[in-house]
């Protein structure tokens, strides 16, 4: 197999082995000089839309050429497991906690036939980066706690009318007219917020912060973790109440917070939304779309979906937009689209290109 020297978005990536790589939905941890690239493993067909096999995870030092390191979490042939094969996992990321010395995984898991009613979170730990890592909780994040910015007058069961209120809504993921504020946060309060599309963050000081989906796809929770990061802290904000943002990728540059995501529009993409804040807590402002380009290209974000924003070592200002094309009708053909950011005044924006290499970002 050939070396590869630069970055092909939307075409067919193939591992050091040649064949196409293998990790949807992922995310890239670089641990000890070397990059590892988690995601999800899919199959042909539709039945690739949920996990028939697990999460992937493949190495590389140059970002360009990846080795196939095997499947880090299988999924379970035990009847009744919550990773039993054939469960929905999606957005798998892994992050290394120094405290503990181990490595750590948060997916969005829908347990064997919940639908995408089941909304949880599932944590899995390993001492290696590639794995085998095992299952530790599946839960709905922070049961119990109310977020810090919702006031406090409002921190309350809700009553009947206002249960009847949700009932009588068509809450598909999408968006509706009139937003039901907090109510969904406060029926969820006892059992846990809904988690869905996520991704994770470690601020410079080692805390970590779970991003995710939640309120019926109707608001993103930022959840700071415990210091082991399996658990939730407790601490969490709403953000974005109401606006419906998925797929979210989170990176920090010159002191602010970025956040990348897309609108609830299924499999089908749609306008990538970009939102900066001062603090991983907020207030977070929409400040538009990052995407540059032709009108088909902005619109739907060169046809893919982000996933996550990666560091390249040895680059300050070397942040690459990672995003899929989905194919849900044969899973496994989905594509990779690896874009580079740039700055324009303080502001990060994406633009297509047919081929580049790191050397995009030498000053």
């Amino acid at each position: 197999m050939g070396h590869l020297s630069c970055f092909l978005p939307g075409d067919i990536w193939p591992d050091t082995d040649g064949v196409h790589i293998n990790a949807h939905g992922g995310g890239v941890l670089q641990h000890e000089g070397r990059y590892y690239w988690f995601g999800e493993h899919k199959v042909g067909g539709s039945v690739g839309n949920s996990a028939q096999v697990g999460v992937g995870v493949y190495s590389s030092s140059d970002l360009y050429n990846w080795k196939n390191e095997g499947i880090a979490l299988s999924v379970s042939e035990e009847h009744g497991d919550p990773i039993q094969r054939g469960c929905i996992l999606e957005r798998p990321k892994v992050i290394f906690n120094d405290r503990t010395k181990r490595f750590v995984m948060w997916f969005h898991l829908e347990p064997l036939g919940a639908g995408y009613g089941g909304a949880q979170s599932g944590v899995a730990v390993a001492d290696c980066v590639t794995g085998p890592y095992r299952l530790v909780g599946n839960f709905r994040p922070n049961a119990g706690h109310w977020p810090e910015n919702l006031p406090i007058a409002q921190r309350l069961p809700l009553d009947e009318l206002e249960a009847g209120r949700l009932r009588g809504m068509n809450l598909n993921g999408g968006p509706v007219e009139e937003f039901p504020d907090e109510l969904i946060c406060r029926r969820d309060f006892a059992g846990g917020q809904m988690a869905r599309d996520m991704t994770l963050f470690v601020d410079d000081d080692g805390s970590a912060y779970h991003i995710y989906a939640s309120e019926e796809n109707g608001t993103l929770h930022i959840s700071l973790l415990s210091e082991d990061y399996t658990r939730c802290s407790g601490r969490y904000v709403r953000a974005l109440v109401g606006r419906f943002h998925e797929a979210p990728a989170v990176f920090k540059r010159g002191g602010k917070y970025f956040l990348i995501t897309s609108g609830c529009t299924g499999w089908a993409p749609n306008a990538a939304r970009l939102s900066v804040a001062e603090a991983m807590f907020g207030t977070w402002t929409e400040v538009g779309n990052p995407c540059v380009g032709t009108v088909e290209e902005v619109r739907n974000t060169f046809e893919s979906q982000s996933t996550f924003v990666l560091r390249a070592a040895d680059q300050e200002s070397g942040f690459i937009f990672m995003a899929d094309r989905w194919r849900p009708k044969d899973a496994i053909q989905g594509r990779y689209v690896w874009l580079p950011l740039e700055f324009r005044h303080g502001v990060s924006v994406v633009g297509w290109r047919e081929k580049w290499d790191l050397t995009a970002f030498a000053k």
